[in-house]
């Protein structure tokens, strides 16, 4: 989780996990360490302090105080119903679910050998020194918390082992893509492409199933960017690759920016890649900030989806996977851009790459959802149903795919929980021609979450799926149930102060 915040800026953020108020769900923007987080609106508020109400009513009736009873089944239901109260009834969630215990938690029971394949997951390697990273844990101690433990001051939690914890045990993930982050100066990397191979043949024998898959990180125009992946292909191939347009998603300054579809740089790269087989290539598109035509002057260009449909027709061979579903609004709540959907119809950069299949005969790009809904889906769950809307009805079901940029935000699973119950309202329905996203486990949600992924890799559901069920990372997770740590609903990043 790098970030290039200033001291200043570092004084007068928290840290969410330091945050007293441990709700199921966020209830105020959380930033991964790439930008920083707004304050909490005043619908937030109001849904954090309906949270608290309903928490100390229902919870008292269980003999729980608030913390334990957030951490149950009917306590995520409690953050959905009071979202409801506030949004508006966009949430699957009845009163009953949240007051009745036995309710709340067969429905967890029946959904959670719902097959989720998280298509974009991180973690930093054991070794990261940079200070934007391991100083805010020094700088908390410092100031906000002196007993910090020596885990928290190295920041275990953004490391591998608290990663397996939260992904595989603390969630219903079934699949996890590791994936890393590229930087001018490679010193900010996550981890290196080799610790990635080694981190899934790792998972993936330690489980006896196939887990995990992992990306292999190019980085076009630096010095000898092709001959990384000649030896990529010739020692560790890689179920994917992984690219960003922008050259450095978190500099301005960015030295490395390049287009999809310039002939003499990528067209090489697409001939080996289609020739080894390995022909999944995600792309960071999107999350710029609201003023990005000054702040980011000369290269914001290469993070929109002006690349993507020539790539995509000249190599229909390779599946273009888009992160973020190429989203414009990043550091902003998403009242602004809600408002304009509902005047124009339109999401920036995101209603573009929607129409692409359409609009240019392709069928090989898609669009994956992380940050871009776990930033809308808990700040304002109506634009949230109006950018799956816009995904679904455009480019259909079948061309969008499950992320969560996790365990940068911690659990994902109140994103998995916020997906299931999430619904387009009636009247956004009828206005914009979308069809409903249904229940939990329907056609719908069930295609996206884990049915497009587990068809890109080429993973045979019918063969590996059932194996999953009783491999040791199950086995370690019945242990770990037993044992009453499931689930802490955990929210890692950066939050203002109130």
């Amino acid at each position: 989780m790098p970030n290039f915040f200033s001291d200043d800026e570092l004084r007068r953020l928290r840290l969410a996990q330091e945050s007293a108020n441990r709700t199921p769900v966020p209830t105020q923007m959380v930033s991964n360490g790439e930008f920083n987080p707004l304050p909490q609106s005043d619908r937030q508020k109001q849904v954090q302090g309906r949270i608290e109400e309903l928490a100390d009513e229902l919870g008292r009736r269980q003999g729980l105080d608030r913390r334990r009873f957030l951490g149950t089944a009917a306590g995520m239901a409690t953050a959905f119903l009071a979202m409801n109260e506030v949004f508006g009834p966009l949430f699957d969630v009845s009163r009953a679910e949240a007051a009745t215990p036995e309710m709340a938690n067969e429905r967890a029971d029946a959904l959670k050998g719902q097959f989720i394949f998280d298509d974009q997951t991180h973690f930093v390697h054991d070794d990261y020194r940079e200070e934007g990273i391991l100083g805010l844990a020094r700088f908390a101690a410092e100031n906000w918390n002196p007993e910090l433990s020596k885990e928290q001051m190295s920041l275990a939690i953004y490391k591998f082992e608290n990663y397996i914890q939260q992904i595989f045990l603390n969630s219903d993930t079934k699949v996890a893509l590791l994936s890393g982050a590229p930087f001018d100066d490679p010193n900010w990397w996550f981890m290196p492409n080799e610790q990635i191979h080694r981190t899934v043949n790792l998972v993936n024998g330690v489980s006896g199933t196939r887990r995990m898959y992992g990306h292999f990180v190019i980085t076009p125009r630096q010095d000898g960017w092709m001959d990384q992946v000649d030896r990529a292909l010739e020692t560790m191939p890689p179920d994917s690759w992984k690219s960003y347009t922008i050259g450095d998603p978190l500099s301005a300054k960015t030295q490395y920016p390049w287009r999809l579809d310039d002939e003499e740089l990528m067209y090489p790269f697409y001939e080996k890649a289609v020739k080894a087989g390995i022909v999944n290539l995600a792309v960071h598109k999107g999350l710029m900030p609201a003023d990005y035509e000054q702040s980011w002057a000369g290269v914001w260009e290469y993070n929109t989806h002006w690349d993507i449909a020539k790539a995509a027709k000249d190599w229909p061979q390779i599946n273009f996977i888009i992160y973020h579903a190429c989203m414009r609004p990043f550091i902003e709540l998403p009242d602004a851009a809600l408002a304009q959907f509902e005047a124009t119809g339109e999401i920036e950069w995101a209603s573009h790459l929607a129409r692409i299949p359409q609009e240019h005969g392709v069928d090989n790009v898609y669009a994956e959802l992380g940050t871009s809904f776990a930033n809308s889906a808990t700040t304002n769950p109506r634009f949230a149903a109006a950018f799956l809307g816009t995904l679904i009805k455009n480019m259909g079901a079948e061309r969008v795919v499950w992320g969560t940029d996790s365990v940068l935000y911690g659990s994902p699973q109140w994103q998995i929980e916020a997906m299931r119950r999430l619904e387009i309202p009636e009247d956004m329905q009828k206005k914009h021609g979308f069809a409903p996203l249904g229940a939990a486990d329907g056609l719908v949600k069930n295609t996206i979450f884990g049915y497009n992924s587990a068809a890109l890799y080429r993973l045979n559901l019918r063969a590996e799926l059932p194996p999953m069920e009783n491999d040791a990372i199950s086995e370690i997770k019945r242990q770990y149930a037993d044992a009453g740590n499931l689930r802490n609903n955990a929210t890692y990043g950066y939050v203002a102060p109130a």
